[in-house]
């Protein structure tokens, strides 16, 4: 009941491998988080999966179709939508629609009902004649998914899709996520915001071409079962981690948000000497206190380590 298979892909630029034996499925229906750095491969692993470029060894399938042998059956099996180009912003909504259905193929009757439901999706019935440059961006991310979905493709790519959009659109745009996985889209996405990546059923962390970690949210935060992270509040976080990140007893630290996170080496009873030798130093400390980790501690912990 896989989407999409993975084993050992590989691509090499000359010398260079942007892509690096990557193995990993995904379910039917599943959404799935592509989380890495930039020039970590994630665009590179998509390009291939979407049967743009062929892999220079290992092999994927995408919707039972192998990618390489025959990668015009995958593009009629996807949907794709980026963040830089998804729209033709010189047209209007409704023929933009209509391009996309002419691509697709769709005939009149099936486009007219297609037409419907994009328009309803994105809340945009009333305003087909406006040109897509002229849609605010969550109405414009929408109209793209949209596009994207028109001719019901059982495999959709996201890739960075709610960049530049505000947080309520983004929000909104997850919704329209879960239903697509409801009814049975298997969902590939990447995304930069590691809230968002919370959403998905699993997550992938590729680092340098390479699989770093792969699992649940739980499952990824397991890396730190036997380690303590401490929150510290303080009006000077950045001297407050120049203090402390190379403490006998602080394994690592890292700014988060207004707050400084620190891994202990030895669990919480090493908090109040990193307190105390804050405030011997002068920096105030509001609070400080053991979290649970968060998904960008366990980003940050497992690209240092694949490092």
């Amino acid at each position: 009941m896989n989407a999409i298979v993975v084993k050992d892909l590989t691509r090499r630029f000359g010398d260079f491998a942007a892509v690096d034996r990557l193995s990993f499925e995904v379910a039917k229906g599943e959404i799935f988080g592509f989380l890495g750095s930039n020039g970590a491969g994630k665009s590179t692993t998509i390009r291939m999966l979407c049967g743009l470029l062929k892999p220079t060894s290992g092999s994927a399938t995408v919707d039972g179709v192998d990618v390489s042998r025959d990668p015009e059956a995958v593009k009629q099996r996807i949907g794709y939508m980026s963040q830089r180009f998804s729209l033709y912003e010189r047209l209007t909504v409704d023929q933009n629609i209509s391009f996309f259905g002419g691509i697709y193929g769709l005939d009149r009757t099936r486009l007219d009902a297609r037409r419907r439901f994009v328009l309803d999706m994105a809340g945009l019935a009333g305003r087909e004649r406006l040109r897509a440059a002229d849609l605010a961006g969550g109405w414009r991310q929408r109209l793209a998914l949209g596009c994207a979905i028109l001719h019901e493709p059982p495999v959709v790519f996201l890739d960075e899709p709610t960049g530049g959009v505000d947080p309520v659109s983004r929000r909104e745009f997850w919704r329209l996520i879960d239903h697509l996985s409801a009814s049975g889209v298997t969902v590939l996405v990447t995304t930069h915001y590691l809230d968002e990546a919370e959403h998905c059923n699993r997550i992938a962390i590729i680092h340098a071409g390479r699989l770093a970690a792969i699992g649940t949210t739980a499952e990824l935060k397991q890396v730190f079962a036997d380690r303590t992270i401490v929150e510290i509040r303080t009006s000077n976080a950045v001297e407050a981690m120049r203090l402390i990140e190379r403490a006998p007893d602080v394994e690592k630290t890292s700014v988060f948000g207004t707050s400084v996170h620190a891994v202990l080496k030895h669990g919480e009873r090493d908090v109040d000497g990193v307190k105390a030798r804050l405030e011997h130093a002068g920096v105030p400390v509001a609070s400080i206190e053991p979290v649970p980790p968060s998904l960008e501690d366990v980003f940050l912990d497992v690209v240092e380590e694949a490092g």
